[in-house]
C-alpha cells in the first residue's frame, strides 16, 4: 500500500501519521524517538507525565519493549492481536516520556490490518494514543481527527468503542472498553491459578 509507505517516511523523519486501529483513530510517532514522543505530547496538549501507549506489529516487539512474566504472557496468547492494552514492566529502552515516570508501558498491539502493515514497515513500535487533543472525543472517521499531524491513513468509520486497559502487574482493569468480558473472566482465571 503506497499510503503506508508514504506514512513510513513520514515517520522516519519524527512526524506524526493517525491510522486507523481496531478501536478508534491513533496518532502515531516512532517510540523510540524523544523528538517525535514530544511532538505527540504537544499536538494532543497532553502533560508531559502522563503515559502514552505504544502499538506493536509482533510478539517479538512486544519482548523488545518490555518484561513479560507467566501471567503476562497467558494474556497476550489470549487477548492480542486485539483492541485490548497490557501495562507490563518497561525494559530501558522504552523513553520515560512514554512511560510517565512509572517505569510501565501500555502495549497495543492492534487487529487492523493497517495499523500492522504500517508498524511492521517501520520495523518498530509507534505511539497508540487517540488522534484527538486530550480530553476530547475519541475520534472514529478521519474528520473527527482533530490534531495537528504531518499525514493521515483513511481507514473509514472505525468500531469507536476504546481498548480495554490492563494493569498485567497489579492483574486489575485500568479503563473498561472493548472485549471487557473476556478480559475480566481471563483475569479471573488467572487470580484462580497459583503462582
Amino acid at each position: 500500500m503506497d499510503r503506508v509507505r508514504e506514512a513510513v517516511k513520514v515517520l522516519l523523519h519524527d512526524g506524526l501519521v493517525v491510522y486507523p486501529t481496531d478501536t478508534i483513530y491513533g496518532l502515531g510517532a516512532d517510540a523510540f524517538s524523544e523528538e517525535a514522543i514530544l511532538r505527540v505530547f504537544e499536538a494532543k496538549q497532553r502533560p508531559l507525565g502522563n503515559p502514552i501507549s505504544i502499538a506493536v506489529s509482533d510478539r517479538e516487539m512486544i519482548h523488545g519493549v518490555a518484561r513479560v512474566d507467566r501471567a503476562a504472557e497467558f494474556l497476550i496468547d489470549s487477548l492480542l492481536p486485539g483492541p485490548v492494552t497490557l501495562v507490563l514492566p518497561a525494559k530501558k529502552t522504552v523513553s520515560g516520556l512514554l512511560t510517565g515516570g512509572t517505569k510501565m508501558i501500555g502495549i497495543r498491539y492492534p487487529r487492523h490490518p493497517m495499523a500492522l502493515e504500517l508498524i511492521s514497515c517501520l520495523d518498530s513500535p509507534i505511539t497508540a494514543t487517540s488522534a484527538n487533543i486530550s480530553g476530547a472525543k475519541d475520534p472514529v472517521t478521519p474528520d473527527e481527527c482533530n490534531v495537528p499531524y504531518d499525514f493521515l491513513i483513511d481507514g473509514g468509520m472505525l468500531p469507536g468503542t476504546p481498548s480495554t486497559v490492563v494493569d498485567t502487574v497489579s492483574r486489575r482493569v485500568i479503563r473498561a472498553g472493548a472485549e471487557i468480558d473476556q478480559v475480566l473472566a481471563l483475569l479471573s482465571a488467572l487470580d484462580e491459578t497459583p503462582p
